[in-house]
């Protein structure tokens, strides 16, 4: 096409190292789509096809959500499987007359951070698996929460104890490498992905230059080559779609499937642990029938340990003394009930801020929830069979809720586009820079009244 306008041929640049995703290009207040991508947003939305010039007498396909809307959109589209690739402005300052722009990150099913995408409950896994002969790795990850663990099964039917594995983790997305036959019926959306990305010796390096190691032998992935394909395979995919979350994965834990035991697909939908067979939900599955937890986080828990029932003795009858305690004390279970209710997800909440998505309530939030730790430490004796060692693994974080408290205002505002979040007296500079502004519109208001 000859004599396309520069922001046309930005957006084809754009595209073009993004051909699998729907590109949501950023234009003022909006986040525009073109050519096939906004057919297919606009039939997937259900919004107004458009068109816009590229050139003389060549108009596009065009489709376009508001930027300040951007996440109910996204979710119906993560929803039905598609990637979606966030372009925005980087700079105010235009360059040869056009603003820069690039994508930010990529937002698949099994990559999304944002609050109002996730299930508060169940944990949001992106999950991999690789195999020869009769030997496979596996790995998954949470970016929501930093999980990350691999594992290495061998067997004849390999392919089958894959497809077990994923449904106890019942992972949202699916990372399959695109040379390998896939078993049938796969829980979660799935994306193939590159051979390439998961040979041994280039998933050694990614993972040792990650954590910052000589060797692999401390996370437990000595002589595990497909555990280390697999757990490097993911690394490499989130550099490619969400470089930022590769912050929050600050260690990686092996396990074995002798651990707990271990249950095909069809005998975990016929026990109906985690959902009913009829409306595959979670109301009348036995997780519903034991969820009396107060906060997202022990959700998720719960919901792992129904979805793994333990083989080690020891284990079982540490968990049934912490049981047992808190049936004997009814009073202490109620106030730590009470406590627990005003507790939010924190695990999320500090993922958000470590990864650079946190808006001033997120703080606040925190801020509120470290405050009430100390009072459900309390509630405990000094030493409760069965709980004290998870009680000495909870921390006051007395640094960062004395940053938090002298920092953040009580009620900031709802975006960090306005000011007023950080508290006055905090930084000297900050004030100084704020004075002056106020001062600069004071001036200007005089000036246009005379």
């Amino acid at each position: 096409m000859a004599n396309i306008t520069p922001l046309r041929q930005q957006y084809l640049d754009i595209k073009k190292q993004h051909p699998d995703a729907i590109v949501f290009f950023r234009l003022g207040d909006f986040y525009e789509t073109f050519d096939e991508d906004a057919k297919i947003t606009s039939r997937e939305l259900d919004i107004v096809l458009t068109s816009r010039p590229v050139s003389k007498g060549v108009r596009v396909p065009m489709a376009g959500i508001p930027h300040h809307a951007a996440e109910n959109y996204l979710s119906r589209l993560i929803d039905k499987g598609y990637h979606v690739a966030i372009c925005e402005q980087v700079s105010d300052e235009p360059e040869n007359g056009l603003v820069p722009r690039e994508v930010v990150r990529v937002v698949t099913p099994g990559t999304v951070v944002e609050p109002g995408l996730l299930r508060q409950q169940q944990n949001n896994y992106l999950a991999t698996a690789f195999y020869q002969d009769n030997r496979a790795g596996i790995a998954y990850v949470d970016i929501s929460t930093g999980e990350f663990a691999a594992t290495e099964i061998s067997g004849k039917d390999i392919l089958n104890q894959i497809r077990s594995e994923f449904f106890r983790l019942n992972p949202k997305e699916i990372l399959w490498p695109e040379s390998l036959p896939q078993p049938d019926n796969l829980p979660g959306y799935l994306s193939s992905y590159e051979s390439w990305h998961f040979e041994l010796g280039r998933c050694t390096d990614l993972l040792e230059e990650h954590f910052e190691v000589a060797t692999l032998d401390g996370f437990g992935l000595r002589g595990k080559p497909m555990a280390v394909r697999t757990a490097g395979a993911i690394l490499a995919y989130l550099e490619d779609t969400q470089r930022q979350s590769l912050k929050l994965l600050n260690e990686l834990s092996t396990y074995t499937l002798d651990e707990f035991m271990v249950l095909d697909a069809e005998t975990r939908r016929n026990l109906e642990l985690t959902e009913t067979i009829r409306t595959g939900k979670t109301q009348g599955s036995l997780l519903s029938i034991l969820d009396e937890t107060q906060t997202p986080m022990g959700g998720r828990l719960l919901r792992q340990w129904v979805s793994k029932p333990l083989l080690n003795v020891q284990q079982i009858r540490k968990r049934l003394d912490a049981v047992e305690y808190f049936f004997k004390n009814g009073l202490v279970r109620a106030e730590v009930m009470e406590t627990l209710k005003d507790i939010d997800d924190l695990e999320r909440l500090t993922n958000r801020v470590l990864s650079g998505n946190a808006i001033p309530r997120d703080l606040v939030a925190m801020r509120e929830n470290l405050a009430r730790i100390p009072a459900l430490k309390e509630i405990f004796p000094e030493d409760v069979k069965g709980i004290t060692e998870t009680l000495n693994n909870i921390h006051y974080c007395k640094d960062q809720f004395a940053l938090l408290n002298a920092a953040i205002q009580d009620d900031p505002p709802a975006t960090l586009a306005n000011i007023g979040i950080i508290r006055k007296g905090f930084s000297a500079e900050l004030d100084n820079v704020l004075d002056s502004s106020k001062h600069a519109r004071e001036w200007i208001g005089k000036l246009e009244k005379t």
